[in-house]
């Protein structure tokens, strides 16, 4: 396997937390792109590797000095594989934390970049602040501790450069969050002020954190993948990525030491990330809620499945033109209603073979920030919640781990243990759901919000998904 350029002399620029199969078919992808025009080639990427599923990948890449192939998928079923040579190097905390932080530490490293997860940043879903009382956390923050979590090993590497007189690396967050770089600053300026109060100044003071809206539909790796790489190019991959045509990354401009070219690889640069943020998270982002749990209630195992069905696609442009849209702020250079018929064409894309299961998992942390913000906005104008509010009942429909023909359904959420026995107390008792504050704040309180939620609840109870959607659709 090999780039498709000399990576000999290639120096990193960028530690990566996270390197799942989205960040090796996005911002991967996007280095990738300018180091094969003959650019950025000192800003190669370290890839660091914290919990214990990230083992695999450190073998996988090390074995194959950082290669892998990604193949765009069309509709049609044609495959464009190309080698990634972007990452050049994998560090696994857990093994050699010190080799982290003396990488976090040089003063080549000028950005350090995160796909932690929507749930990995330790926010509150009720105070919104960081909750410091996760054993990890805490005993990353015991006097002398040896760092383990991706804030105890980030602000650590900031230590450092603040006790060498080096600048801070910039933190630059990519995960599909509201304001990340708003949260990366919250939740790491807070590690450090625990740490130490003048630490915490110097961050919040400091270190730059800019805002980035991402988009790539990247399922897990189909099980037959690599050995269709193989029949396709001759090319043997531990791990190849798997992934859609469209890609979209809109980065705010804010950096300490630089930045790579990104607007060379097609990457967004501007002053103001907001109203791109908005437009995914609420539509893109929360329209996948829609589909993922009447999905699976309705009998559909896989996206393109539910996506082609008529009454999904009448019920997630309901959704998006009724009660998501108005919460948008504009949007410069989009079609909106284009972007909303792009993004049904994006999930009945049937190449992909992306899961309703990926769709379902850690709801407790995706719900509050893709669907919970578009009811609340709706409710402080009387506007139309229905859609969004039946969102939220599927979840709790699904979460009771039984599905409509008797079947068991298997719940991931870090959460299950809490919620699953509420929702199994739902047909006698319709709000307990909603009784799990760390979840929904105080929507229970909304009565509004609650009708609304009771009613979809008991259709589909009474009648089912289908039909509940159905009713909700009405004859459009």
């Amino acid at each position: 396997m090999r780039a498709g350029y000399d990576r000999s002399g290639l120096t990193t620029g960028i530690v990566h937390f996270g390197v799942g199969g989205f960040h090796r078919a996005h911002q991967a992808m996007y280095v990738d792109t300018l180091l094969g025009g003959g650019g950025a080639r000192d800003w190669a990427i370290c890839g660091v590797g914290v919990l214990p599923g990230d083992r695999r990948m450190r073998d996988v890449l090390t074995a194959q000095d950082g290669l892998y192939t990604l193949s765009v998928v069309e509709p049609d079923g044609s495959w464009d594989t190309r080698v990634i040579g972007s990452i050049v190097e994998y560090l696994y905390a857990p093994d050699d934390p010190e080799a982290v932080l003396a990488k976090l530490a040089d003063p080549a490293t000028r950005i350090v970049s995160l796909t932690i997860t929507e749930g990995g940043y330790g926010i509150s879903a009720v105070s919104g602040e960081f909750d410091a009382s996760a054993p990890a956390v805490a005993a990353d923050l015991a006097p002398g501790a040896v760092p383990g979590t991706v804030f105890g090993l980030v602000v650590e590497g900031l230590a450092r450069r603040r006790a060498a007189g080096i600048a801070p690396f910039t933190v630059m967050s990519c995960d599909n969050i509201e304001g990340n770089g708003h949260v990366a600053r919250r939740v790491f300026g807070a590690f450090a002020r625990l740490r130490d109060p003048a630490l915490g100044d110097w961050v919040e003071q400091q270190v730059r954190f800019p805002n980035s809206m991402v988009d790539r539909i990247t399922p897990a790796t189909p099980p037959d993948a690599a050995a269709e790489v193989l029949r396709r190019t001759g090319i043997e991959d531990g791990w190849p990525v798997v992934t859609e045509p469209f890609t979209q990354w809109v980065l705010e401009d804010s950096f300490t030491l630089g930045r790579p070219p990104y607007e060379r690889a097609g990457v967004q640069v501007v002053a103001d990330v907001t109203p791109y943020e908005l437009m995914k998270l609420r539509l893109l982002n929360a329209s996948h809620q829609g589909i993922a749990y009447f999905g699976h209630l309705c009998g559909y195992r896989l996206v393109h499945e539910a996506a082609q069905d008529p009454l999904f696609d009448r019920f997630l442009m309901r959704y998006m033109d009724l009660e998501a849209t108005p919460t948008l702020r504009p949007v410069p250079g989009v079609d909106l209603d284009l972007y909303k018929r792009t993004l049904i064409e994006r999930f009945a894309n049937p190449a992909i073979g992306d899961t309703i299961a990926r769709l379902c998992a850690e709801s407790s942390d995706r719900i509050p920030k893709w669907v919970l913000p578009v009811i609340r906005e709706r409710l402080a104008v009387d506007g139309e919640i229905e859609c969004a509010a039946a969102i939220v009942a599927g979840w709790a429909r699904y979460a009771e781990g039984v599905d409509e023909q008797g079947e068991p359904i298997e719940v991931v959420d870090r959460l299950r243990d809490e919620l699953m026995p509420l929702a199994r107390r739902q047909r006698a008792e319709p709000t307990a759901f909603l009784s799990a504050r760390e979840v929904f704040g105080d929507l229970i309180e909304e009565p509004r919000f609650v009708r609304a939620y009771v009613s979809a609840l008991e259709s589909l109870h009474a009648k089912g998904a289908r039909a509940t959607l159905a009713d909700l659709v009405g004859n459009e």
